[in-house]
């Protein structure tokens, strides 16, 4: 045993680099920047929108739609130009993106119940998503302006009427149904704020995943470049507990390294949304519907990561023996990428459920698939596809571990190499 604890903590000094600390700790304090720089931005967002506008018309209702837009919480300021060219001018010289222009005869278009355009005008100042904003923000506007016309026509036609119950006589109330339980709200809602708080699982798992990999690859290959694996094999230890020291403290690092970027991504989340359950008065609802994750399912979530994280590794220690070099450890991570991100892409454009038989069976015959579908399944409450998965996930661990317990036993992991210009694996 104390062989072991001394050649688990010789891997684990070998893993703990400077860079290591130096990378956790950049993407904890970048996770952390992004998340402030969007939560301004989501603040703006939230803000009164600044519109400048110039009124050509000066009628009665084209008055009447400037408090409108005042009145549904949009700044606007009002221009003195006399033309719409120097109105541009003014606009672009300013800071402010929109500009409206209520062109002569709108009012008296309106109550003719003429259709009558007005200019909407985007100055265009950069080409990020926050630029992209202010088209929605016109279309809010058209949307303000229209409906205090309908508004202003509806009252003065039929007083005693409600406007809104004259445009929208019909209204829904939307239930959702889980399993057996049952609360009113809506799907769309309660599907955004499930995503929102469970997204972090699958990027973690990914990151994680592939990083561990990376690990044991690389660690693997530098020993059989620097021929430290040939002095370690003659030491008085098992190949069994080699094995396992190198899975054990590579996924301690992970683990670590998860909860680090866990940290830090739910720091940009709640930069990005704030505090969806607060903001949308929805706890209540997710609790009712057994949609919120407890103790025990934080359990069951963290056992089908551990066994995805020992199928990685286990798959990480054969292509590690595979690699000549440190440099051609780098490719070797590929396949492992490759196989976390089919079913990291199928877990946010599509439905396991949804895909083909064929197509089902391929991407449920991935061990990684299993863990991305923990957090859904334990939502309704389908855990035996949950233990069917756990005991997949083992039954390959425990297949890949034989597989690299033979490999160790023989002088064939000093010798495999894998060449790609070959395209062949000599041995």
């Amino acid at each position: 045993m104390k062989k072991f604890l001394n050649l688990l903590k010789k891997e684990i000094r070998e893993l703990i680099t400077r860079q290591l600390i130096f990378s956790l700790l950049f993407t904890l304090v970048l996770f952390y920047f992004i998340g402030q720089l969007a939560k301004g931005e989501v603040k703006k967002a939230a803000a009164a929108q600044e519109i400048s506008a110039l009124d050509l018309d000066g009628s009665q209702f084209s008055n009447e739609l400037i408090k409108g837009l005042q009145s549904a919480k949009f700044k606007v300021e009002l221009l003195k130009e006399k033309n719409k060219e120097k109105a541009i001018d003014s606009v672009k010289a300013s800071d402010t993106n929109l500009l409206l222009v209520i062109p002569e005869g709108f009012g008296e278009s309106v109550s003719e119940f003429k259709i009558k355009q007005i200019d909407t005008y985007t100055f265009l100042r950069s080409f990020s998503i926050s630029a992209a904003r202010n088209s929605a923000v016109f279309k809010a506007v058209i949307s303000a302006i229209n409906n205090y016309l309908s508004n202003d026509f509806l009252k003065k036609k039929i007083p005693e009427a409600n406007p809104e119950s004259l445009k929208n006589p019909i209204k829904s109330k939307d239930f959702v149904i889980v399993k057996d339980k049952s609360a009113e709200a809506s799907a769309s809602d309660i599907t955004g704020l499930v995503t929102s708080q469970t997204i972090f699982v699958p990027i973690i798992l990914m990151m994680i995943i592939i990083y561990s990999s990376n690990m044991v690859i690389s660690a693997i290959a530098m020993e059989k470049q620097n021929k430290t694996l040939e002095t370690l094999l003659t030491v008085p230890i098992s190949r069994a507990s080699i094995i396992t020291t190198k899975m054990l403290s590579s996924g301690l690092i992970g683990l670590i390294s998860a909860v680090i970027y866990m940290v830090g991504f739910r720091s940009f989340m709640r930069g990005l949304y704030g505090d969806i359950p607060a903001s949308s008065q929805m706890s209540g609802v997710i609790q009712k519907l057994g949609l919120s994750l407890n103790t025990n399912s934080y359990i069951i979530l963290g056992i089908s990561l551990f066994f995805a994280i020992l199928c990685a590794l286990a798959m990480a220690i054969i292509l590690g023996v595979l690699a000549e070099d440190f440099r051609s450890a780098q490719t070797l991570i590929m396949p492992v990428m490759f196989l976390v991100m089919i079913p990291y892409f199928i877990f946010f454009l599509s439905d396991v459920k949804s895909l083909s038989l064929p197509v089902r069976i391929f991407v449920l015959a991935i061990p990684f698939t299993h863990p991305f579908l923990t957090t859904q399944n334990i939502f309704l409450e389908n855990y035996n596809a949950i233990l069917y998965g756990i005991l997949y996930m083992f039954v390959v661990f425990a297949i890949l571990v034989a597989i690299a317990a033979r490999i160790f036993s023989t002088d064939k992991i000093l010798t495999m190499k894998l060449r790609l210009g070959r395209k062949r694996i000599q041995m």
